[in-house]
Order: C-alpha cells, then structure tokens, then sequence
C-alpha cells in the first residue's frame, strides 16, 4: 500500500500533527497532484476552526497550492491535462455547474464552490485530488513557491483591481501593506494606476516605496485617511485589503465622485458607512471573491510578464503547525508557504 505524508487536524481543537495516508486515485474528471508547496492563508481558520458549515474532521487544509500532476482521472486528458503537467488550485477548487450563477457563467461565487481544504482535502500534504476545472497552468518562469499564493492571494488582488472601474493614470489606493496588500501594490502600479499604499506607521514608507508605490499614507498619522486621499483628488478605487472594518470604513471619504470601494479583506464586524455618504457622491461599494482557474492562470501570466513576486518564507510539512500560528499572528513577511517534498 502507497501512503503520503498529510498534516492534518484530528478534530476541531485539536493542533497540527502530520499522519501516513493512503494514495487514492483519482476518480473522473479529477487529478492526483503532488503538491510542491502550499501557501497558509488566513482563510484556512475558518475552516481550521469549523467557523463555516460543513467541515469535516479530520481536516487537512490548505488552497495555495502548486504542483505537478501525478495521475490523470477518466475524462481529464480529453481535457487537455498530462502527467507532469504544473498546475495550481487556488481558493477556487471546482464548481458544480449547475446552480444559477454556474449556468450563468459566473462560476467563483458558485453556490456549491469547492474551496480546498473545505469541500475536499487541501494542500498541507504531499498530494491533493482536486477536479480538472481547478487547474491552472503555472508557467515555467515561476517557481511553486511563487506560485503558490498567487492562487488566492494573487488572484484575488488582481482581479479585484482589473475588474474595478479604474483606468490607467487612475489615483487607486490600497490599504494595507500585509500578504493581500504587498502584492495589490505591485499589481496597482503595474497596471499604470497612480498608486496611493495605506498602512500603519511611518517606518512603512520606504517598503511601499520599494513596491513602486507613488505616495504613502501613515494610517495613524495627524491627516485622517480620507482627508489625505482627496488631498491627492480622491479615489477612484480603494482596494480593501486590511481585514479591519475600522480601517475600511475610513476610507470611504477618500473617494472621488462615483468612487469604488472593493473590499477583499475579511472582517466579522459591519462596515460603519451611511447612505448618505454614497447617495450624493455616486459611490460605489463592493466585495471581490478571488477569481477562477482561468483567473489564476491569467494572474500567474501577468506576474511573469511584469516581475511581480510575492514574499515568502517557506517551511518543510513538519513545521505546518509554527507557520499557521506565524501567519495568525501577523509576522509572516508576507505569506507563508509549506514544501511537503
């Protein structure tokens, strides 16, 4: 019998601890990939603490996941997919196809989406069987450490900013400067956005400035958030990446007439934003839920096209466990990523 190395939690409460499974195979329309590296996000707590419906113990999690194909399901290679073929799952790990927003086309915000690590096993383990239209095709010019969060943190800042209303030589701020916000930084800029980085702390300019940012805004300074931006002629996107309602909130002044907030940072809290401030004004608000398989592939393009990277530390499986907590704790620099072989 084959088995593979899985760090998975035993029950809810339990911690980490890295367990002997048995390889599977692939059932139709799915493929057995070899995970080559994992990014930890900070949605995995949700299912690592059964905060949303449906999680089953014991669970292995994980959704920034990049690999190899090991071995093709029925129906996969008429498809196009091969053996050895490199391929990311992100947090868009399948749809059903056949709810409305699916028929429609609009499969990311499927009613049954099949997020790894939720609706089936993630990638904090030597191999995953994910469905074929999970997959995408990482190019050579990345590694699977860079890969890896680009299939939800990348993803999910690219997107969020390419299917805004900004246009080039737009003032386009985003908040934060954590795993989300490094990246909608470099994709800001490279998108020809004037780009304004909102962060904590003056000691954060320079990194902004070395993202390419054009100005910077100390979150905690004298000048208020939005006082700062319509000093600058407003926003017209503001992408949310701080997980902070507070902080979100702030900025919602900044905007410019018919300005957009797209939220992508993740809070409990509700956001303290009036009507009035979006009557008058024409502002819009709006959340942005990652992107699909095709989304990550197009993300992976542009960043090979235009040298964006993320920032990683990288872990072996064993360490799976200090590198959840590390990111949890806010000193990751700037996402954490397992390398299970």
């Amino acid at each position: 019998m084959s088995t593979y190395r899985a760090a998975q939690i035993a029950a809810l409460g339990s911690p980490f601890e890295v367990v002997e499974r048995e390889v599977r195979r692939p059932g139709p329309g799915h493929v057995r990939v070899a995970v080559d590296a994992c990014g930890v996000c900070h949605s995995d707590a949700a299912f690592v603490n059964a905060a949303v419906p449906g999680v089953r113990f014991p669970l292995v999690a994980g959704h920034e996941i990049a690999g190899h194909v090991e071995e093709l399901g029925e129906g996969t290679a008429q498809r196009g997919w091969q053996v050895g073929d490199r391929v990311a799952v992100g947090w868009f790990g399948g749809s059903c196809g056949h709810c409305r927003p699916c028929r429609q086309g609009d499969f990311v915000v499927c009613q049954n989406l099949k997020v790894p690590g939720w609706a089936y096993d993630g990638g904090y383990a030597e191999m995953v069987i994910a469905p074929a239209d999970a997959l995408a095709r990482i190019p050579d010019a990345l590694t699977a450490t860079e890969a890896a969060p680009l299939g939800c943190a990348g993803v999910t800042t690219y997107n969020g900013l390419r299917r805004s209303s900004a246009r080039p030589g737009d003032l386009v701020a985003v908040l934060g400067l954590g795993g989300l916000g490094h990246l909608g930084v470099q994709y800001a800029v490279a998108m020809g956005f004037e780009t304004v980085a909102v962060a904590r702390g003056a000691a954060k300019a320079d990194f902004a400035s070395e993202l390419g940012a054009h100005h910077y805004i100390d979150s905690t300074g004298a000048t208020a958030v939005a006082d700062a931006l319509q000093s600058l002629g407003g926003a017209r996107v503001v992408l949310a990446t701080a997980a902070n309602s507070q902080a979100i909130t702030a900025t919602v002044e900044g905007l410019r007439p018919r300005g957009e907030l797209v939220v992508i940072g993740a809070d409990a809290t509700p956001l303290g934003v009036s009507p009035n401030q979006l009557l008058m004004s024409g502002r819009i608000i709006r959340g942005h839920p990652s992107g699909t398989a095709q989304d990550v592939q197009d993300t992976l393009a542009f960043s090979v096209l235009t040298g964006i990277r993320p920032t990683v530390e990288t872990v072996p499986l064993e360490q799976t466990a200090a590198a959840y907590d590390r990111m949890m704790s806010g000193a990751a620099r700037f996402r954490m990523v397992v390398t299970p072989h």
